[in-house]
């Protein structure tokens, strides 16, 4: 062998094995961008609405909905509210005549009932006894119902458009139209998730780009943040559909909630890493440094935080189901992209030659080393009056509140709300005595049913058999053959089996259809719904079962209040175990728990304070607080018993541990808080309040971990001394 050529073999062999830093950071740049082109070539990105959007088909809560439609089959429907000046003239007759031939002809329309469609004659559309419900229920408002049945395989994200053209077409000054209905609700909500999908995107690489370079002022630290937290975000939506979820209503935050994540994590990476030096002839071992002084406490903030979403998944509603799903696999990867890609654009930064970012080495505590006792004191009287907006918390909040003031999802649900009632109830009874409900007694007690619910305040429109008869009974032959030949003619094709929409066959149940009134509601939906019912048995009938969105909803508000205490309670314990596995120190882990327990407080508290409705979208925002805002919590503590290690001892370890990390916690919080934030630009107020509240839990969680936790911690090891 050429002795010449061994000193060049061996430093080559030396680079093949140990190839320069550029090498790992180029591979992962190239990883990122071949993982969101993957994403945006091969994945859906289209969020996934059910057709009731609160609970998916498969969920226990829809099984009295279920039984109903089995019982009373229906399609679903699409409401146009029409308002004229004179809804009777000729020339609003012509129109609505018009638009009805106009909606027929749709792909997806079954059938469209109107003045001009369905009724004997337009005075009957206006004062029959059912057609004057169905299709004018306030004749003061001048409203007239067109009133839309869909196929069976209706694709409301292709009849929707062509609906609104149609309407954009007839609307005129004195024409004005509004729609409602849970086929085109759905579709305007996967539309808006959609567009918010698209704008946090774009808004979160626009404004954390810019603040991680203004923060760490290095074009090489930047990139690595961006192409981490990027990277983590496409593989999170590239393995969504591995564990059989798709985008939807609350999981279309992914993207967003899954860059705030990973971003965490190299926060305090970074800062550790600026922390131990620049030291050029060992820049691996630097990095290296970094890694395993940050990586135990981001471990367990990990953990805590897949642990805020797994305790969604003992929610009973889909979505959140779904969301404790995706954040947990959302958890996992950050953490596993913020050590396995992040580390290379480190060793970069670390490189010989390079200029460094690195710490003083002589941190200060930025509040001099005082022990705030009158800043805790202020906490702790904040604390009370956050305290005080816990009993105005609403958890029931009204189908309106859901959907933006001047959207024209709501537009159309305060019309027909206004007119007749905006949320479907039907319930289903028997006689309670076992006899037949086609029989001239059954059908006056149901008369005196119909009148005692339709003067009820929470009730609009209200369709049964008894108005049907009536109806019915206008034809002068109806007389001839009482009400059993009434019920059996009008169970017929010549009347299309209209009586079976409110009668079984067998004439032993009977339904009751109701749309309920959403704006101005007071009492809770379960009470309502309660009062209903016993006015079916004050009258001889016993109520079997009660199903529909509105009936649905007071379930969900029963659902989230009791998630509330079972899932943050079932938290604290388990945050209990991790706070002493973190500290080894019931001191410790006791003021880390008081902490904990002010994250919610202070959460709930200001929204109770703000009138901000707890809604089953909003209402995650403390699990989700919570995981992330006890990572500032686990760091300092972490960084407290390390020094306590290395021969500090009481406050003097704690003042040196909040020196060293309040400036990443106050980074992180920022940063995090910003990112959540961001979910204020969405336009579904539910995801507003669900920033909202995750930016209060975030700030009150780096303020209890700077102020109360080394306070509190130092007071409660003296006395246990």
């Amino acid at each position: 062998m050429d002795e010449t050529r061994t000193p060049l073999a061996r430093a080559l062999l030396r680079r093949a094995v140990s190839p320069p830093p550029w090498v790992g950071a180029a591979l992962v740049l190239l990883l990122a961008a071949a993982a969101v082109a993957f994403v945006a070539l091969f994945v859906d990105l289209t969020p996934r609405v059910e057709g009731d959007f609160f609970f998916a088909s498969d969920d226990p809560q829809l099984r009295a909905s279920a039984e109903i439609d089995a019982l009373f089959p229906s399609r679903p429907q699409v409401l146009v509210a029409a308002r004229a000046p004179d809804p009777r003239s000729p020339e609003a007759l012509e129109r609505v005549r018009r638009l009805t031939g106009e909606l027929k002809r749709l792909p997806g329309v079954a059938s469209v009932l109107s003045a001009a469609s369905g009724p004997p004659s337009p005075a009957a559309a206006f004062e029959g006894p059912f057609w004057g419900r169905l299709l004018a229920p306030d004749p003061g408002a001048g409203v007239t119902y067109l009133v839309l049945e869909l196929a069976s395989d209706a694709r409301p994200e292709e009849l929707v458009p062509r609906l609104e053209a149609v309407l954009a077409e007839a609307e005129g000054a004195d024409f004005e139209l509004a729609v409602s209905g849970v086929p085109y609700v759905v579709e305007l909500i996967r539309r808006h998730l959609l567009r918010d999908l698209r704008v946090f995107t774009a808004a979160a690489l626009a404004l954390f780009g810019l603040l991680v370079v203004l923060l760490y002022r290095d074009l090489r630290i930047a990139a690595g943040i961006l192409a981490t937290c990027l990277a983590a975000c496409a593989v999170s939506l590239v393995l969504l559909p591995l564990v059989g979820l798709s985008l939807g209503v609350l999981t279309a935050n992914l993207v967003t909630i899954v860059f705030v994540l990973t971003l965490s994590h190299l926060v305090y990476l970074t800062a550790n890493w600026r922390r131990l030096g620049a030291d050029s002839e060992a820049g691996e071992g630097r990095v290296r440094a970094a890694v395993a002084v940050t990586g135990g406490a981001s471990f367990w903030c990990m953990a805590t935080t897949l642990l805020g979403f797994l305790s969604l998944l003992l929610a009973s509603a889909r979505p959140l189901r779904e969301l404790g799903t995706a954040g947990a696999l959302g958890t996992l990867v950050a953490w596993a992209s913020a050590y396995g890609l992040y580390p290379s654009f480190l060793r970069v930064a670390s490189a010989p030659g390079r200029r460094q970012a690195a710490g003083t080495g002589t941190e200060t505590d930025p509040f001099g080393g005082r022990r705030l006792g009158r800043w805790v004191a202020a906490v702790a009287v904040l604390g009370a009056l956050a305290a005080l907006g816990l009993p105005r918390i609403e958890t029931d909040p009204g189908l309106l509140a859901y959907f933006a003031r001047g959207s024209e999802i709501r537009e159309g649900l305060a019309a027909i709300d206004a007119a007749g009632g905006s949320s479907p109830l039907r319930v289903v009874y028997r006689d309670a005595a076992g006899g037949r409900l086609d029989t001239e007694e059954a059908f006056l007690r149901l008369v005196e049913v119909q009148e005692e619910l339709e003067a009820d305040p929470a009730a609009g429109t209200v369709l049964s058999l008894a108005p049907l008869l009536q109806e019915a009974a206008t034809n002068p032959m109806a007389g001839l053959l009482g009400v059993p030949g009434l019920v059996e003619l009008l169970s017929g094709p010549a009347f299309q089996g209209v009586a079976g929409s409110f009668l079984t066959e067998d004439r032993a149940r009977g339904a009751v259809v109701l749309r309920m009134r959403e704006a101005g509601r007071e009492e809770d939906r379960d009470r309502v719904v309660a009062r209903l019912e016993d006015a079916l048995r004050r009258h001889g009938f016993e109520p079997e079962i009660s199903g529909g969105l509105y009936e649905l909803q007071g379930q969900l508000a029963d659902l989230v209040a009791s998630s509330l205490l079972v899932g943050l309670g079932g938290l604290a314990l388990l945050f209990a175990g991790i706070a002493w596995a973190v500290s080894r120190s019931a001191p410790a882990a006791a003021a880390m728990l008081v902490c904990l327990a002010g994250t919610p407080l202070f959460v709930f508290g200001a929204m109770g304070h703000l009138g901000l409705p707890v809604d089953f979208i909003s209402s995650p925002a403390a699990n989700v607080a919570l995981g992330i805002g006890i990572d500032s919590m686990i760091h300092l503590v972490t960084a407290f018993r390390r020094l306590r290690a290395e021969g500090l001892a009481g406050w003097r370890a704690w003042t040196a541990a909040r020196a060293r990390l309040a400036r990443p916690i106050a980074s992180a919080a920022g940063i995090l808080a910003l990112g959540f934030g961001l979910f204020t630009l969405s336009s579904f107020p539910p995801t507003q309040r669900f920033g909202v509240a995750v930016v209060i839990g975030l700030l009150a969680a780096a303020t209890l971990t700077l102020l109360v936790l080394p306070w509190l911690a130092h007071r409660l090891s003296r006395r246990t001394m």
